[in-house]
């Protein structure tokens, strides 16, 4: 087949896919707004949504969080109440709960919480119901942002729900408990008071968490169980638009993704099953000020609604909900098909599916190697040897493309595919390519030289499909429900060899075969396009909020370069089928390396600040004053400033030449005698960041009374604290010797963070009592130098003390493509 027509039929095949794959995501099957009575209103939902938001950032503790956002729920449900039929009873409770637990989220640490603020409401049949299915969202938001879609677009399209329910004529068979969570991003406390704490929470036996890592868009399923298979059926058999995946389950059960949900809180504390949805697209302006309410469409919201009523309906209808416990056996298999319907079925009958499937591709491989048995150990020496190019061309791409991404995180590029995610393609894509068909373009020509052109095709065929079936293998014995994706590419290729077989063993490769060829391979590529675009979709926009010690291009060249592996697996036989690479090679080389030149020239910026669609940096701004004490409690070091930390990898290099006196050349230094580093982290994250400080200095000056620390020397050390703002983080690092052996946090068991200190994050809503807690060491008999040194730092999220004159004007002169989240806080450091 000449290389002018086998080259551009297999681009040309790729990019019809793709166009498919394109048309799958954005399709949203829902209907206009022709709602019914019973069916839910996508455009009353976008007005409570709009109402939500319109109280401004939602901090816990604030009164926007504990006040208006409370009042104003507790005002639609009470209307909502007033318009229900005679078969249902609403309940409705305002929880504030105290309690603390600790978590291996972000290295690990303790979290505490004082009066923190839950409204949940139960609707139910007139007789009550004993058993009960909850739907979780959150209506608190990180500081300085809406949070439209991060959560209160899930508790407008909860309330719609409600709403609806509560006007239909048919009674349910088991209660619908509705959690307005107001703590979710004080990592996870309110949910932790509820499931722990509330009456109602004994009655759950499965929920729905609504959450974001996106704005808008199609929800996806990424988490069900654990175990409970009929969870998952019920979500096959109730959701009108399903988006679902179990790779995306144990890719962020994996921890890889910096982020966490309610849903570990029920599954951990509450031993509940459940299923954790989230919208994913344009992540770039997740936890943004940019995250408005007009920014998501109403179509995702009318999908959202219609899937999450559909399945709650039928959960609360379904004789298994009353007996969820005695469906827990084993895990499941589920993928959606290009979001039409849902596949699901048993892990085990997968386990059965994936090994029988591995076993017929041996057993071909097996067969064609004994024929005839006097060439067996040639043909296996052929088939190994083709094995081991193609593992060779793979690591070959691999090193080559990450030396390059290594290259331009070293010259200040990174990112610069941010705002333009085809650069990474024509850089990283292109590379991997060129050096996947140059491997074997010299194999060739010097190794396989003036060998049937047929015999190498289908020897490269057969390495390709042994690759796959030994991963299917592996990856099935390590237990993961994803190795369906392996199957795929193991039964559709051996089928379509198998139906083919006279068309390879012609010589040479005619436009028949080709067709044919690509027929067979259709479903596994398009699939996997499907799969890489979900996986780019929410990747993408991590690498921005990733932290500054992570190289993004690393990281994005290595998922290009994998998916490019993946994708030429099949068509690596191309390479020996046509007479000549060169031009193909020539066209992927000049492509390279334009897109190497400009990316160097810095033609790419990374972050946009485009209202349409902006795609802004990520900075945090702490205007910090620091006090350290001495074992007599005397102030020896005491110093202000603003502490700065850019979001991702390029750190604060960019705005260098917009605020010069913010440079890389300033660090702060670590405070090597104080726990993490003596510096206020409001969450144990220093592993992700390099230490950064500005000169612009100037002491905070507060209008409230701060965090007053006491200490009663006996047996245990006890520390009251009072008078503090709504967020503290207390830091302990016991001295050589001591061994921090129990606390009043938690279960009494302290948990150390990354480095061995111990981090306790604290929290409250309106007035909390003055927070009182104990630890207890085991110390040495000698401890001049004492025993343990202790910090607390106070954060100041919201009202006058948020932001000082000084952080104000630096914030200001940020350039519009930032977003800049500041805040002050003090630092005090004590050693007893």
């Amino acid at each position: 087949l000449p290389e002018a027509r086998g080259a551009p039929l297999v681009l040309l095949y790729l990019l019809g896919l793709r166009a498919l794959v394109h048309v799958s995501h954005r399709q949203l099957l829902s209907q206009p707004f022709a709602a019914g009575l019973h069916d839910f209103s996508a455009p009353r939902a976008r007005e409570y949504l709009d109402n939500i938001t319109a109280i401004g950032p939602r901090t816990v503790g604030s009164p926007e969080n504990e006040v208006l956002a409370v009042n104003y729920l507790l005002e639609q449900i009470r209307a909502i109440e007033r318009e229900s039929t005679d078969v249902h009873k609403i309940s409705v409770d305002i929880q504030r709960p105290t309690g603390s637990f600790s978590i291996d989220f972000l290295g690990g640490f303790t979290s505490y919480y004082a009066n923190i603020t839950n409204v949940v409401v139960k609707l139910e049949p007139q007789n009550g119901a004993e058993h009960a299915v909850l739907s979780n969202c959150h209506f608190d938001s990180v500081p300085n942002t809406p949070g439209a879609s991060d959560d209160a677009v899930s508790c407008a399209v909860m309330l719609e729900i409600l709403n609806t329910l509560s006007k239909s004529s048919e009674p349910l068979q088991h209660a619908v408990i509705f959690l307005f969570n107001g703590a979710e991003e004080n990592i996870l406390q309110a949910s932790h008071g509820f499931i722990t704490q509330h009456e109602w929470a004994k009655s759950i036996r499965a929920f729905i968490n609504l959450e974001a890592a996106g704005v808008g868009g199609k929800e996806l399923v990424f988490q069900t169980g654990p175990e409970n298979p009929w969870l998952v059926q019920a979500y096959v058999v109730a959701a009108k638009h399903p988006f679902a995946s179990v790779v995306a389950q144990e890719v962020f059960q994996s921890g890889i993704i910096p982020a966490d949900t309610d849903f570990r809180i029920y599954r951990d504390f509450g031993n509940v099953p459940g299923i954790d949805l989230a919208f994913i697209e344009n992540g770039y302006i997740y936890h943004t000020e940019y995250d408005t309410s007009d920014r998501i469409l109403t179509d995702s919201i009318q999908r959202a609604g219609d899937n999450i009523l559909s399945v709650l309906k039928y959960l609360a209808t379904s004789d298994k909900l009353a007996k969820s416990f005695e469906y827990r056996h084993g895990n499941v298999v589920f993928f959606d098909v290009f979001g039409l319907f849902v596949l699901a079925y048993p892990a085990r009958v997968g386990t059965i599916m994936n090994y029988v499937t591995a076993a017929i591709a041996f057993l071909y491989l097996s067969k064609k190697l004994l024929q005839p048995k006097t060439r067996a150990i040639h043909n296996l020496k052929k088939l190994f040897t083709a094995f081991g190019l193609t593992l060779i061309s793979w690591v070959c791409a691999l090193v080559t493309v990450l030396i390059v991404a290594v290259f331009i995180s070293v010259i200040g590029r990174s990112l610069s595919w941010y705002s333009h995610f085809h650069v990474s393609v024509f850089l990283y894509g292109t590379a991997a390519a060129t050096k996947l068909i140059l491997v074997h373009t010299l194999a060739k020509k010097f190794f396989y030289k003036n060998m049937n052109e047929h015999y190498l095709g289908d020897i490269f065929f057969d390495a390709s499909l042994m690759i796959w079936s030994i991963a299917l293998a592996v990856i099935t014995q390590m237990g993961l429900c994803s190795a369906f994706v392996c199957t795929l590419w193991v039964a559709f290729p051996l089928l379509a060899k198998l139906m083919i077989h006279k068309e390879f063993s012609q010589k040479g490769a005619t436009m028949k075969f080709v067709i044919l060829y690509m027929l067979g391979m259709f479903v596994p590529y398009l699939y996997m396009m499907y799969l890489s675009w979900t996986v780019f979709e929410m990747f993408t926009p991590i690498m921005g909020r990733s932290g500054s010690e992570i190289l993004p291009d690393v990281v994005l060249a290595g998922f290009i370069v994998v998916s490019t592996m993946i994708l030429s697996s099949y068509f690596i036989n191309f390479i020996y089928f046509v007479k000549s690479t060169k031009t193909t090679l020539i066209t992927l080389t000049t492509v390279f390396v334009v897109t190497l030149i400009l990316v160097c020239s810095g033609i790419f910026f990374p972050y946009s600040s485009d209202a349409a669609n902006p795609k802004p940096m990520r900075v945090f701004l702490q205007h910090t004053s620091r006090r350290f004490h001495d074992l007599d409690g005397n102030v020896v070091k005491s110093d202000s400033g603003i502490w700065i930390n850019g979001f991702d990898y390029n750190g604060i290099s960019h705005i260098t030449p917009h605020v010069p006196e913010v440079n890389d050349t300033i660090r702060t230094p670590c405070e090597e005698q104080a726990p993490f580093c003596g510096l206020p982290w409001i969450l144990p994250v220093h592993f992700m960041f390099r230490l950064r400080k500005s000169r612009v200095a100037g002491r905070v000056v507060f209008r409230r009374k701060l965090a007053a620390v006491t200490i009663s020397h006996t047996s245990r050390i006890h520390i009251p604290v009072s008078a503090g703002p709504s967020h503290m983080s207390l830091y302990v690092r016991p001295h050589e010797g001591s061994a921090l052996s129990t606390w009043s946090l938690g279960d009494g068991r302290p948990v150390a963070s990354l480095g061995g200190d111990y981090f306790v994050f604290y929290s409250h809503g309106l007035q909390a009592t003055p927070w009182h807690f104990w630890i207890e060491l085991t110390v040495p008999e000698k401890h001049s130098d004492g025993i343990v040194s202790l910090a607390i730092a106070a954060h100041y999220f919201f009202g006058e003390d948020q932001k000082s004159p000084q952080l104000y004007a630096l914030s200001e002169r940020f350039p519009n493509w930032t977003f800049s989240s500041g805040w002050s806080c003090t630092y005090d450091l004590f050693v007893f």
